[in-house]
């Protein structure tokens, strides 16, 4: 007699791009989806990253190397993003049954753009936006033809802490990542019943951080003093919330924050 596999079983052979997925959070949600026995497919814009990420997931879970894949897309310039997003699904899907995907999860970046209002033009604003959310908003537009059509299916984006807590000098950034939280809550509506729902990290302790070792550690040092946990977050906690959102299918229209209790602080 065997145990039920009531949930623990929930994500076997649901069909997963993560798009960002070579580095950080989104490499974390890979390996995540990987272990609980997804079909994993990442994206970034760049071939020897995925080359690299895909290596390191086949060395970790090689019982899984059949279920994992790799798609290059360019989701930084305005004229061809369409045609970015519509290849990329393309390649995803030719090869898995019914050529649909169970979840889509968006954690791709770029940059902080952060700039006193003194610099801001419209050039620099619209660059801002250009992955952080222009391009999360147009991938919906071609989600109802590569998700299954069901509450069992989902996308979810990434946001920050800054779309509710304020810094100076952030106006750009925060409004992109306040304007998460609406995209949220009418996607929702717009492909329902896909559910959309929203990650908001505080800040997690990744290789993305453009910056020497010793300036990342002071930096982490003081964002440490200012969350109750009293240290950074980490991918394999934060990845915990994403796990949340592709396996609850009651779960729509929602932004999950995992700080560290910086909000209260």
């Amino acid at each position: 007699m065997t145990d039920q596999r009531k949930y623990t079983d929930k994500l076997v052979g649901s069909r997963i791009l993560v798009i960002g997925g070579s580095s950080g959070l989104g490499f974390g949600v890979a390996e995540a989806a990987l272990e609980f026995g997804a079909i994993v497919t990442i994206s970034s814009s760049n071939q020897k990253r995925i080359d690299d990420a895909i290596a390191r997931l086949k060395k970790s879970y090689p019982s899984a190397t059949t279920k994992i894949r790799g798609v290059t897309v360019d989701l930084s310039k305005p004229d061809t993003l369409e045609q970015e997003i519509e290849t990329l699904f393309k390649n995803t899907v030719k090869d898995l049954s019914d050529n649909k995907l169970d979840h889509v999860v968006f954690t791709a970046a770029d940059s902080l753009a952060m700039m006193p209002l003194s610099e801001m033009n419209m050039e620099s604003i619209l660059k801002a936006g250009q992955i952080r959310f222009f391009a999360p908003l147009l991938i919906a537009k071609y989600l109802p033809t590569y998700l299954e059509n069901s509450h069992r299916s989902s996308y979810t984006i990434t946001t920050g802490g800054i779309s509710e807590k304020p810094i100076p000098n952030w106006s750009v950034i925060g409004a992109y990542a306040g304007g998460h939280h609406s995209m949220v809550r009418n996607l929702a509506l717009d492909l329902k019943p896909i559910r959309v729902n929203g990650v908001s990290p505080g800040v997690v302790d990744t290789e993305l951080w453009q910056m020497g070792q010793e300036e990342k550690e002071k930096f982490m040092s003081a964002c440490a003093k200012k969350m109750c946990t009293g240290r950074p977050g980490y991918v394999e906690e934060v990845v915990e919330s994403y796990l949340a959102i592709l396996r609850d299918g009651n779960m729509d229209a929602s932004v999950v924050r995992t700080d560290g209790g910086h909000m209260v602080m």
